[in-house]
């Protein structure tokens, strides 16, 4: 009898390999595209052309927007954190890709799921641990099965063009993976320390493109949750695309990053990120007004542990539910309106209205005291008593 495999699929290289190779080893694969917002709007037809020209037998198209908001956007946003401090995890999306996998498998009565993913990455931890964690169904991994090759890329498009299937534009040069929170590109010059070309973007444009008029912007936020843009109510996957559209063409979030990976190699990509930094610098900015002392320091320490989580390929262990229940409590007083800025490529928060802000009546930091003077001096005495008793003590 045919087994039935269902296969996550972008239209890209690594994809379009697993489509031809799983039909030849007899398997009937059902394809499926998870669509979150990417910068084409006919991303969907187009992906679902390809599936149709590999032979797919079946095609399904899923939408993740709302669930990438919810499950990914919202906890990084409360965490106020980046991996390593610089890598806004936008890796995250494959999370969510393997469990609609189980979904579309159990619907369609499939014997196994399979991902792109190669032997060299870490996404194919991601996937594996989470479809490990969710189904008992084998994962099939078609790119790792060819890692033996010397090139493992241009074997792959050789492979297509031996069966008169055509080659993903970028496939030569670059790997690009683009989602709803951004997008990142990796090989040529890239992974050679080399200074990216500037075909190397997707969602921002390159420095001598970028407007001369400065930009601003409105956000709003209610327990933490961004809810308009410019006082008009978005919220959810159209706000961020909204973001993306926007920034983009200053340039905003654009990085290149070198980062410590799963399997112990450096990593070096180009990451795109225009809506997301603009909502964390937003959020952040209102968090540090409202917020204690305490629960800043804090949040950032979760922050920091919930991106190794879901970078590391761990987003089903239950660390994730504990970390992201603290997050939840803390936003019950993120309220008010942030104003943003930007000139092109940097995004800054310069103006927090209407928030429930931490004041003592008659002071003001460094410009004005509520206390005596005698009470300062007390306080600044007592402070830093064990240090100056330990100075004085001597060697």
């Amino acid at each position: 009898m045919t087994k039935t495999v269902v296969l996550a699929f972008s239209g890209g290289l690594d994809t379009s390999y697993c489509v031809a190779a799983l039909r030849e080893e007899g398997y009937r694969v059902v394809t499926y595209y998870v669509h979150s917002g990417s910068a084409d709007p006919k991303a969907e037809e187009s992906i679902a052309a390809r599936a149709e020209e590999l032979g797919a037998d079946e095609h399904r198209t899923l939408n993740a927007g709302p669930a990438l908001w919810s499950e990914i956007v919202l906890p990084f946003l409360w965490g106020g954190a980046r991996r390593q401090g610089r890598y806004p995890v936008l890796c995250a999306d494959r999370y969510v890709i393997a469990r609609m996998g189980v979904e579309l498998a159990e619907e369609v009565g499939a014997d196994a799921l399979g991902h792109g993913c190669t032997g060299m990455g870490n996404d194919q931890v991601r996937f594996d641990v989470t479809l490990s964690a969710l189904t008992d169904k084998p994962v099939l991994a078609p790119i790792r099965d060819i890692q033996d090759k010397e090139n493992v890329r241009e074997y792959e498009m050789a492979f297509l063009r031996e069966r008169g299937f055509g080659v993903p534009e970028r496939a030569s040069k670059y790997s690009v993976n683009e989602n709803l929170l951004g997008a990142t590109l990796s090989g040529g010059p890239i992974d050679e320390w080399e200074v990216p070309g500037e075909d190397a973007r997707v969602l921002t444009a390159k420095p001598a493109d970028w407007p001369r008029e400065p930009l601003s912007m409105r956000l709003s936020f209610e327990n933490g949750v961004p809810v308009a843009l410019d006082g008009e109510k978005t919220e959810g996957a159209a706000l961020l695309k909204a973001l993306n559209d926007r920034l983009g063409p200053y340039g905003v979030g654009y990085e290149i990053y070198t980062g410590d990976t799963l399997v112990g190699l450096k990593g070096r990509i180009v990451f795109e990120a225009p809506g997301l930094t603009a909502l964390e610098a937003a959020h952040t900015a209102l968090c540090e007004a409202v917020s204690s002392r305490e629960q800043n320091a804090f949040r950032r320490t979760v922050g920091e542990r919930w991106c190794d989580l879901v970078y590391d390929g761990r987003y089903e262990d239950p660390l994730r539910d504990d970390l992201e229940a603290y997050l939840d409590s803390s936003r019950r007083r993120t309220n008010g309106e942030v104003e943003l800025r930007t000139g092109g490529g940097a995004i800054h928060a310069v103006a927090v209205r209407g928030a429930p802000i931490p004041k003592r009546a008659g002071a003001v930091y460094a410009q004005k005291a509520a206390w005596s003077g005698e009470v300062a001096e007390g306080f600044t005495d007592l402070f830093g008593q064990s240090t100056v008793l330990w100075r004085r003590a001597g060697e």
